[in-house]
């Protein structure tokens, strides 16, 4: 799956699941893929990753047919434009906090005159092998462009945020959201579960594809999101799996009370 395919399913359906990937192996990113999620969120935020790690990466999920998107580790054009020459199917701009903040992301993603992307794509193109026109004609549609909303004043500017031109998806950091008004990790606060239906209704209202990531497969948490009707989920992760998997065969061997 590309990212023209994958924005046509947030918007048409069936709900979009992605995983997370932290841990460095690019095997991890393939096999997630042929698992069959939908997209691979390749962390380079929290995860321990070098430029060539995320290429791998990219490749990786790729090759088990699922689209991949990276998480940057800033709203930094050092932190981008490498990451943008690699071919990814979106980017995720974490801890956006402003308007300002959205318009320069985008900006980064788009060519002159729309952006300021510097013009020197390799995978991205081919390596050369699709001509320059047939590239630029369809490059905006090739790159989902995702701002992070996991911030109160994120939230209180999301009108503007969703009027910036280029803008393909929201998704909403339940957990970072939590911790800017004082509820760190307080998931299920009401005044956090407030803040998500907002940023999902206004998303909604402007026809914007919203989603939310959640890290562990929590069902009843997981049921909650999907009720209200959200387009896409990123969900579970490599080291959760490691770590329950780890823990289920411990237990099965004997009580974790003897450990």
């Amino acid at each position: 799956m590309h990212a023209k395919e994958l924005k046509s399913q947030m918007i048409k359906g069936p709900l979009v699941v992605g995983g997370h990937v932290f841990l460095t192996d690019e095997s991890i990113s393939e096999l997630m893929a042929l698992s069959g999620y939908d997209f691979i969120w390749i962390d380079a935020e929290h995860g321990a990753f070098d430029r060539k790690t995320i290429l791998s990466h990219i490749i990786a999920a790729s090759s088990g047919g699922a689209a991949s998107i990276v998480r940057v580790v800033d709203i930094d054009i050092a932190a981008v434009k490498p990451v943008l020459e690699m071919g990814p199917d979106g980017i995720i701009f974490p801890m956006v906090t402003s308007v300002e903040d959205a318009k320069r992301a985008i900006d980064f993603c788009r060519y002159p005159p729309k952006g300021t992307r510097g013009f020197g794509p390799r995978r991205a193109k081919q390596y050369g092998m699709k001509d320059t026109g047939s590239y630029l004609e369809e490059v905006d549609d090739s790159i989902l462009k995702i701002i992070q909303i996991e911030h109160i004043d994120a939230v209180k500017q999301l009108d503007a945020i969703l009027a910036i031109e280029g803008l393909d998806a929201i998704v909403i950091g339940p957990n970072d959201l939590s911790g800017s008004i004082g509820k760190l990790s307080q998931l299920w606060d009401a005044e956090v579960l407030r803040l998500c239906d907002q940023i999902i209704v206004k998303c909604k209202a402007k026809g914007i594809p919203v989603g939310i990531s959640i890290g562990p497969n929590d069902p009843t948490y997981r049921d909650r999101w999907i009720s209200q009707d959200i387009d896409f989920i990123s969900i579970g992760d490599d080291i959760g799996f490691l770590t329950a998997g780890a823990r289920q065969v411990l237990d099965s061997c004997h009580p974790a009370s003897l450990r």
